[in-house]
């Protein structure tokens, strides 16, 4: 024999939504600066310098009024020594001559021979001029532009929005009982397809 009756059964079904919590933004300025600082290129170049100097070439052939001075003094002390030495010389020699002897001659001979002649002959400058130098030297700078951002910003408001879940049945539960045998025939004698069944005493 077959079953007559099916049960089904029918499961509840739920839909779920989920919101989640989010911030919101709410109000709130901001100001943006920007200011500019300008760079540049800067070379800076000293030449090479020369520096002459031609005072001692000067003076030694025109000489200032100090140097004169100084070589006069000089000229005057060496012409003192030397007639210093001379006069004690020949007081020398005059206190040490004899009577027969002339002794005036002979230093006048002394005085006009063998004396060397002065021409005032000399080479002029006496001294070269004085040269020197310094170096020259170049300098370069470059320096590129500057960018300043400056944000202004004012007080910013914010709103809390708090998450959400919301369910939603879609369908009951449900128990479905379903009859799946054939016709019932009362008497079971009406059923076209009766057969009697043989009873044995």
């Amino acid at each position: 024999m077959y079953p007559l009756i099916e049960i089904q059964t029918i499961p509840i079904e739920i839909e779920m939504k989920i919101t989640p919590a989010r911030l919101e933004y709410a109000r709130g300025t901001a100001q943006l600066e920007i200011s500019r600082d300008k760079g540049g290129l800067s070379i800076h170049s000293q030449p090479i310098q020369v520096n002459i100097d031609t005072f001692e070439c000067r003076n030694s052939v025109m000489p200032t009024t100090a140097s004169l001075i100084r070589q006069q003094a000089q000229a005057g002390t060496q012409a003192a020594y030397q007639a210093t030495a001379v006069l004690a010389r020949e007081g020398r020699m005059m206190m040490e001559a004899r009577i027969d002897e002339d002794v005036i001659p002979e230093l006048a001979r002394q005085k006009t021979m063998g004396q060397p002649v002065n021409l005032n002959i000399d080479f002029i400058p006496k001294a070269g001029p004085d040269i020197s130098w310094d170096g020259g030297e170049m300098s370069i700078r470059y320096e590129m532009d500057k960018l300043n951002f400056d944000w202004r910003m004012e007080q910013m408001h914010f709103t809390f929005v708090p998450g959400d879940i919301e369910f939603t049945m879609t369908q009951r539960p449900d128990v479905v009982i379903k009859y799946v045998g054939g016709p019932l025939y009362v008497p079971p004698s009406s059923d076209p397809d009766y057969e009697p069944v043989d009873e044995e005493v």
